[in-house]
């Protein structure tokens, strides 16, 4: 048996400050399932049980995360 396909789209983007010479900073930020998509997961597989074929959870959400770094 198989589940539902996952849908998801990632993105980053980084911008670099160059302070002097030697030193410079990062700005980047990192989407993860950037439109939101519901990626529902597996469904059960147990013959037996009251709850086959029956999906009961779902994938992780959109995540997004920034960092800032200093390079020298």
């Amino acid at each position: 048996m198989t589940g539902p396909a996952d849908k998801e789209l990632d993105f980053s983007a980084y911008k670099n400050f160059l302070l002097t010479e030697r030193f410079t900073l990062q700005l980047r930020s990192e989407f993860f399932n950037l439109f939101n998509h519901t990626n529902f997961g597996l469904p059960n597989g147990t013959v037996t049980s009251s709850n086959f074929g029956v999906i009961n959870s779902a994938n992780a959400p959109r995540e997004i995360q920034f960092a800032l770094k200093l390079s020298f």
